[in-house]
This record gives structure tokens, C-alpha cells and sequence, in this order.
């Protein structure tokens, strides 16, 4: 029998999400105080009015469901889903109110890709948007690459021993530190750390190629922000291909690659454990992938003769693979051309690298490496008890930052989570081709919503159907949770509905 939820599951429901909601509020003073600094006044007033609205939104829900009691999982889960699509509608308010989004549902599309780490916009005339407004684009992802919830776990729920259920909701479940909120603080120390870092290299780098300091500076914190946090945003709608710079292209290639590393594996080099390099699982299958994939688009673009000396190839093939492969979605070329230049084999292997994704606990997409890695090491099991006599014992382990035998309930986790993003890939490309789009730009494009990367090949436009939009946003959102608050919450929806 079906249990209804009591009203008091809502109220600590309503209570912790309130709470969620406010820390949004305070991440939108900063896109203020910038443009204050800028003197952008109507910039000013749109987060202003949006700010207002949130606050209210967040304190109603704190006042009416005012509670002491702390989250299980099931409620922690619905928190987590409702969290980002609340974040979702919230924050598109003053994007909305800039003028540069047609409809407000596409600037809920842009806030959830870019919460999401996706990439995929729909903004007109991004080339005289603010800077308030381009930094608000550009400090989703980076908020969302850490987790809208990680903002309550660090600074908002203190000392709640829910806090934990909250995390594992968005799709991470390795602690760094013995306590969850010491963890999710380390997690915004590297992040800020790297910021600082990567925005003075860029900054740097943006002066040398003729870039004004304060267009250097600003650039260079927008791209190491959506970059480390393996989202497509730019402040030009060149994207990377605007800055015409190898460096610039190396620097953010590095970036990607950091960025799409776990955190986990971060905190091990951090503590000086540089073997974890090359003993992890997951960094070992990370570059073997890369290999495959890029091989592939490599033979697909010679058969074409695209890019026939190596430094193009660099640029434009190799580029564009690290960008799907770490799920960012950066390009130094137009969406159109992967249709026009690139031919059906390096589309397929640059599909293949999106669905695959960085690793686990980091802000990439994708089905992940580590899962990758224990589907390969069970195939190896499973023939090695087929080739080996019967009385023998086969045991396979993998090191993941510690040595870990191969159980069945890791190889079970592992293989639904890859079918539930398979299944997610080709539902979207469904859906593209009930509207009149090509299976293989549809099949590309629902798997950069659905694994979070942000490539196009031109369908991703504020003409394009609304309800391939709502079914983008969905993807998105899906694939970021990877799955299980998903789940959960369509559970707690169908016992509201139906529970006795």
C-alpha cells in the first residue's frame, strides 16, 4: 500500500527549500553590486525586482513551514528536485526583464542549462547584453556545478544531520572530509581557488591578444567560471572561437579538463597523493576514452579532408572533442558546420564522447567515467569465468582512491544509471524527430542537453518548438541529478496523488 504524505513531510519540505531559495536571493546581490560598479542601473533594477521576489518566495515558505525537524531521505530528495527547478523559474526573472529573451520560457531554459552546467542558449543579441546580466549567465554554472544545494549545506544548514541526503540528491556520493558541510566547504574553497587562478591567466592572456584590462579580467572570470564548471556560456556569441588565440584555446582546454575531474581526486593531489594520477580508475578509462573518441573523429575528418594540417586538426577537431567529452560545450567553430563539415563518423564519435562524460562527483555530465570503468572491469569478470575452470574463484577490484572489490550491487548501479541516460538520449531524439529534425542532429543534440555538455549543431534556437524546449529542460535537470531525487519526487508526486 501506498503511503499519502503527511503535512508534515510538506512543512520540512517547504521549510528546507525556503532556505534553498534565500541563498539564491544572496547570490544575486553579487551580479548587483557589479553593476553598480559598472553604473548599469537598469541591469540593477531587474536583479533588484528579482531579488525581491525571491526573498518573499523564501521567507513565506520558512514562515508557513516553520520546522525544527530534520530531513530524511525521501524528503531530502524532493528538496533537491524541487530546489533546481524553483532556482530554475527564480532566476530567470531579471534575464527575463533584460529584454534579451524572447519569452520567459526561454530564459528558464537559459538559467536551468545554465545551472545545470549545460550550455545551451537562448539569448538574442548576446553581443550587447550587460555585464550584469552576462555575469548572472556565467555565476549559474558556477553555482550549479557545485550545487544549488551545496549553497544551504555550506552556509545555510548547520550542524543538520540531513544534510547528507541533500548532497547524495545531486547526483554526489563521496565525501572528501568525515563531515558533509566541511566537504561541501572544501568543494568552494578549491573552486574559488582555481577562480582566482584562472581568471588572472586569462586576464593576462585576454590584455596580450589586444583586450581592454577590465574586458580582459571580466572575460576571463566568465570563461574560467562556466569552463571549471564544464558549462558552454561566453560573454560573445563567438564563443571561443571570438578570442582567435591557440593560448587562449589551451588554456581552456586545461580548464575543461580540471573542471571535469572529481573533487574526490582533486583533494588527493591537493594532499600530495600524485599516484592517484595514474593508479584511479577513472583517470586511467578519462584519457583511454579521449583516445578512442578522438581517434574516431580524426578518421571522419580526414575522410573529408575538414582540417588537413595538424594544428586546424588541434583546433578545430581535438578542441571541440575535449569540449564534449568533459561536457562543457565551447567552440571554435560554428553549430552549422557540424552538420555542413563534419560528416556522420566524427559526428558519431563526438556523440559518443558527450554521452560518456567526465567523472563522478565533478560538474561534468555524461554517463561517467567511473561507471564506464566497472562495466569494463565486470565484462573482464564475466570472461574470465567463462575461460577459467569452474572451481575457480574470480575476484576483480578497481582503485578509485582506495582499492575496492568489484560487487554485483556496484556493477547493478552502474549499468541502470548508464541505461536510464541511454534511454534519456534517445527519447529527446525522438521527440527532435517528431518535430521534422534528422535523427543523427537530433540524437546530438538531446544527448548535449541530456549529459549536460552544450554543443549544438543549430537546432538549440528560440524559434524551435516550446515543447522540444520543456523536454530539453527536463534532460537537463534529469541528467544533472542523475536520476535518483528524479525519481524520488515522481514517487512522492504519485503517492500524493494516489496514497492512502
Amino acid at each position: 500500500m501506498i503511503l499519502k504524505p503527511r503535512l508534515e513531510d510538506l512543512k520540512i519540505i517547504g521549510f528546507y527549500l525556503g532556505k534553498i531559495i534565500l541563498g539564491l536571493a544572496c547570490a544575486m546581490l553579487l551580479p548587483v553590486i557589479l553593476g553598480l560598479c559598472f553604473w548599469e542601473l537598469n541591469p540593477v533594477l531587474d536583479f533588484s525586482i528579482g531579488i525581491v521576489i525571491t526573498v518573499i518566495f523564501g521567507l513565506l515558505l520558512c514562515k508557513i513551514c516553520y520546522t525544527q525537524k530534520d530531513l530524511n531521505w525521501m524528503q531530502g530528495m524532493v528538496v533537491v528536485s524541487l530546489s533546481w527547478i524553483a532556482a530554475m523559474i527564480l532566476a530567470a526573472i531579471p534575464l527575463y526583464l533584460s529584454g534579451h529573451w524572447k519569452f520567459f520560457l526561454d530564459a528558464c531554459f537559459e538559467t536551468m542549462s545554465g545551472f545545470t552546467t549545460t550550455g545551451l542558449t537562448l539569448v538574442q543579441d548576446l553581443d550587447h547584453l550587460s555585464y550584469t546580466h552576462n555575469f548572472w549567465r556565467h555565476l549559474g554554472p558556477f553555482i550549479g556545478g557545485q550545487g544549488i544545494a551545496i549553497i544551504a549545506l555550506s552556509f545555510l544548514l548547520k550542524g543538520t544531520s540531513g544534510a547528507f541526503k541533500v548532497y547524495v540528491g545531486e547526483g554526489r556520493d563521496e565525501k572528501l572530509l568525515p563531515n558533509v558541510i566541511n566537504t561541501s566547504r572544501f568543494i568552494w574553497l578549491i573552486s574559488v581557488t582555481y577562480l582566482i587562478i584562472g581568471t588572472i591567466v586569462l586576464g593576462v592572456v585576454g590584455i596580450c591578444i589586444g583586450m581592454k584590462p577590465t574586458n580582459a579580467f571580466f572575460h576571463g572570470a566568465c570563461i574560467f567560471m562556466a569552463g571549471f564548471d564544464t558549462a558552454g556560456f561566453a560573454p560573445q556569441s563567438q564563443n571561443i572561437l571570438y578570442y582567435h588565440s591557440l593560448i587562449f584555446e589551451v588554456i581552456t582546454i586545461a580548464i575543461m579538463i580540471v573542471g571535469s575531474l572529481n573533487f574526490n581526486f582533486h583533494y588527493q593531489l591537493w594532499m600530495g597523493n600524485r599516484k592517484e594520477t595514474w593508479k584511479n580508475i577513472e583517470s586511467r578509462t578519462f584519457f583511454i576514452s579521449i583516445m578512442l573518441t578522438f581517434f574516431i573523429v580524426a578518421i571522419g575528418l580526414n575522410q573529408l579532408g575538414v582540417y588537413p594540417q595538424a594544428i586546424a586538426l588541434f583546433r578545430k577537431g581535438f578542441f571541440q572533442l575535449i569540449s564534449a567529452h568533459t561536457t562543457t560545450g565551447y567552440m571554435t567553430i560554428y553549430a552549422k558546420q557540424f552538420i555542413n563539415d563534419w560528416g556522420n563518423l566524427a559526428l558519431f564519435g563526438l556523440i559518443c564522447a558527450m554521452a560518456l562524460g567526465g567523472c563522478i562527483c565533478s560538474t561534468a555530465g555524461g554517463i561517467k567515467m567511473l561507471r564506464v570503468g566497472i562495466i569494463w572491469k565486470a565484462l573482464k569478470q564475466d570472461l574470465k569465468k567463462i575461460i577459467m575452470p569452474e572451481s575457480a574463484v574470480i575476484m576483480e577490484k578497481f582503485h578509485h582512491i582506495k582499492d575496492v572489490f568489484l560487487e554485483d550491487k556496484l556493477i547493478r548501479s552502474a549499468l541502470t544509471i548508464t541505461a536510464a541516460y541511454i534511454i534519456l538520449y534517445i527519447l529527446g531524439a525522438l521527440v527532435g524527430m517528431f518535430y521534422g529534425y534528422p535523427f543523427l542532429e537530433s540524437l546530438f543534440e538531446s544527448t548535449s542537453a541530456a549529459a549536460n555538455v552544450g554543443l549544438s549543431c543549430g537546432i538549440t534556437d528560440t524559434a524551435m518548438p516550446a515543447v522540444l524546449k520543456i523536454t530539453y529542460i527536463l534532460q537537463m535537470w534529469a541528467g544533472r541529478l542523475e536520476f535518483m531525487s528524479v525519481f524520488t519526487i515522481l514517487g512522492f508526486l504519485i503517492a500524493t496523488l494516489e496514497g492512502k
